[in-house]
């Protein structure tokens, strides 16, 4: 009986190592990345174009710089524009989808599914709300863009102002492309920098900073008590269980969300972004809020930090759901936000639905980040009207208890000061954008910057790097309501 059990046990080891040797190499989501490849050229392309308002080659130099591949050069290609009905197409029948992109006035670009084609353009969501009536070319800064010149105060180190525009511009990396600078303090612009062929007016896409305005909105739907942190977000979850009761991602809050803690499946985590989840709601025309409820729970809700569009998007589909009408809710973020602080420039994009892709899908020029991060470092108020809530503030700069053990980084859909900084102040807090875009807030020091970039490549521009650099003209300005 011995000698049998140990023929088996020895039989057992050698089909395990047999079948051991087998590995899954192929890349089963191939055909996926390339038409997600496609959307994102068409759209970059689309808004680069009519939203943004470059040229081809702009478009070819920068936008499209951190693709593996382009479709095509600026002199041509396997891709058409349609300068009239403000459409492009990338790729042609056959072969990989061909992916086509819109232009909708006051949303931006929206992509459109492998089977729509441009008949359907009629369908797609509108934004008709004309925009405010006033010049801001004769509005004072911040609330329009009439500045007076002035000088600066002795007290600001003028040439260590400028090495840190020198140092932001002038990248040992050619794959780092700052296209702004904007310093403001005590409200005032005390710097502002573009690189050829940006100005002022210039539209690019924020990325991932939309989740920081995203967490605004949310945040004033809390004060009017529409939305609670800790209540229950009463989304119905796909695929649907037998009861709501008996489906364990009931106990998932805002909070949660907005913390990067849902505890749902990992999906843009997993080095799939740009062939499933989110990816394809952002470049190929699929729901981007059926996708969002359509994973399971994998962790406790609250114990694990994982940094997923999905959670941002179901914490604005709670948002759309407060709310209560489509109207209203496509209204929102300019009647609540931006009209109010005059961002004249920034449009908020949506799937072919009329979701809000408030994790990433923004267009705005630098000034008008620039008022937002004002907006925080008046504490909520513009005007002397308050917008935001003194503790809807302190909620986006708490760490996350997720991310206690791995040096407090991240609030509430805002990035925090590390442990491991030393070089900054604590205090500060900041946006954060693929290829580079961050509005920093610093309230010791009374001071908002702002970094626009099309990086590309490795990128790695460093936002707290780029706070120390500025503060070194800021040497003895710390403020006493601003050292909490």
């Amino acid at each position: 009986m011995k000698k049998l059990l140990i023929i088996l046990t020895t039989s057992t080891i050698a089909i395990t190592s047999l079948f051991a040797q087998q590995k899954e190499t192929y890349d089963y989501a191939r055909f996926n990345r390339e038409m997600v490849q496609y959307g994102v050229q068409a759209v970059l392309m689309c808004n680069g174009l009519f939203t943004s308002n470059r040229s081809l080659a702009q478009v070819f130099d920068q936008e499209l710089a951190y693709l593996r591949q382009t479709v095509g050069t600026a002199q041509g290609g396997d891709y058409s524009v349609d300068w009239e009905r403000k459409t492009v197409a990338v790729g042609v029948p056959g072969g990989i989808p061909k992916m086509r992109a819109v232009f909708r006035d006051g949303l931006g670009c929206v992509i459109l599914p492998p089977d729509q084609t441009f008949e359907d353009i009629d369908k797609l969501p509108t934004l008709d709300l004309p925009p405010l009536a006033t010049d801001p070319a004769k509005i004072p800064w911040p609330n329009g863009d009439f500045v007076k010149e002035q000088t600066l105060s002795p007290e600001i180190d003028q040439a260590a102002l400028q090495a840190a525009s020198t140092w932001s511009f002038d990248r040992e990396s050619p794959e780092q492309v700052t296209l702004s600078l904007m310093v403001v303090h005590k409200g005032q612009i005390v710097h502002e920098r573009y690189a050829p062929g940006v100005d002022m007016y210039t539209k690019t896409r924020t990325w991932s900073t939309a989740k920081s305005i995203a967490v605004t909105l949310i945040g004033m739907l809390v004060e009017e008590g529409k939305l609670t942190l800790d209540g229950p977000l009463g989304l119905e979850w796909l695929p649907k269980a037998s009861s709501s009761e008996d489906d364990p991602r009931s106990a998932i809050t805002l909070r949660h969300l907005l913390n990067m803690s849902s505890g749902l499946y990992t999906v843009d985590n997993a080095r799939m972004e740009y062939a499933t989840g989110s990816g394809l709601s952002y470049w190929a025309g699929a729901s981007s809020i059926n996708g969002a409820r359509n994973r399971g729970l994998i962790r406790k809700p609250g114990t694990h930090w994982d940094y997923e569009n999905y959670d941002t998007i179901l914490a604005v589909l709670a948002m759309k759901k407060a709310l209560g009408d489509s109207k209203t809710y496509m209204e929102f973020p300019r009647k609540a936000l931006f009209d109010r602080i005059g961002m004249r420039n920034t449009f908020t994009s949506v799937d072919r639905f009329g979701d809000f892709i408030l994790s990433s899908q923004v267009y705005t020029n630098a000034r008008d980040l620039a008022r937002f991060g004002l907006l925080y470092q008046q504490n909520g108020l513009w005007n002397g009207e308050r917008l935001i809530s003194e503790d809807w503030i302190k909620f986006v700069r708490t760490p996350a208890p997720s991310t206690a053990s791995k040096g407090n980084f991240y609030g509430g859909q805002w990035w925090l000061v590390p442990d491991n900084r030393k070089d900054v102040p604590k205090n500060a807090y900041s946006t954060a954008g693929n290829r580079g875009q961050y509005v920093i807030v610093v309230p010791s020091h009374d001071l908002v910057i702002v970094r626009r970039g099309l990086d590309y490549g490795r990128q790695g521009f460093n936002r707290w790097d780029l706070t120390r650099e500025v503060l070194k003209a800021f040497p003895e300005m710390a403020t006493a309501s601003g050292r909490k």
